[in-house]
C-alpha cells in the first residue's frame, strides 16, 4: 500500500507540473491539427491540475489507512490514463510516463491486500 501511496503522490506532482506548463504557456505544446480531441490547452492544464491535485490528496490519505483513498486513487488514475491519451499529440514522452505510472498506481491500489480486521 505505501507504493501505492508513494506512486500516486509522484504521479499527481508530476501530472500537477503538466497542468501548470499547459497554464501558464500554451506555446510550449504543440498545437496538433485534426486530432480527434480537440480541447484548448489552457483547458487541459485545469484538467490535469485538478486530477494531480485529488491523486496527491488521495494518496496522503493512503498512508493514514484511509479506504475511499483506495477507491478514488483507482478512479482517478483511470481518468488521469484517458486525460493523458488524448494528451498524447501535444507531449508524447511525457503522456506515456504518466500513463504508465496511473497503471501501476492502478495496479498496486488493487493488488494491495486489505488491512486486518481487528
Amino acid at each position: 500500500m505505501m507504493f501505492a501511496a508513494v506512486l500516486m503522490i509522484f504521479g499527481g506532482v508530476m501530472t500537477i507540473f503538466e497542468g501548470i506548463a499547459a497554464i501558464a504557456k500554451d506555446d510550449v505544446f504543440v498545437a496538433t491539427r485534426n486530432y480527434w480531441a480537440q480541447f484548448n490547452l489552457t483547458g487541459w492544464g485545469w484538467i490535469h491540475l485538478i486530477l494531480g491535485i485529488i491523486l496527491v490528496l488521495a494518496g496522503l490519505a493512503l498512508f493514514k489507512g484511509a479506504i475511499w483513498a483506495r477507491v478514488i486513487g483507482v478512479a482517478v488514475a483511470g481518468l488521469a490514463m484517458i486525460a493523458n491519451f488524448m494528451w498524447l499529440p501535444h507531449y508524447p514522452f511525457w503522456a506515456l510516463v504518466l500513463i504508465a505510472i496511473d497503471l501501476f498506481i492502478i495496479w498496486a491500489l488493487c493488488t494491495a491486500p486489505r488491512r486486518a480486521q481487528t
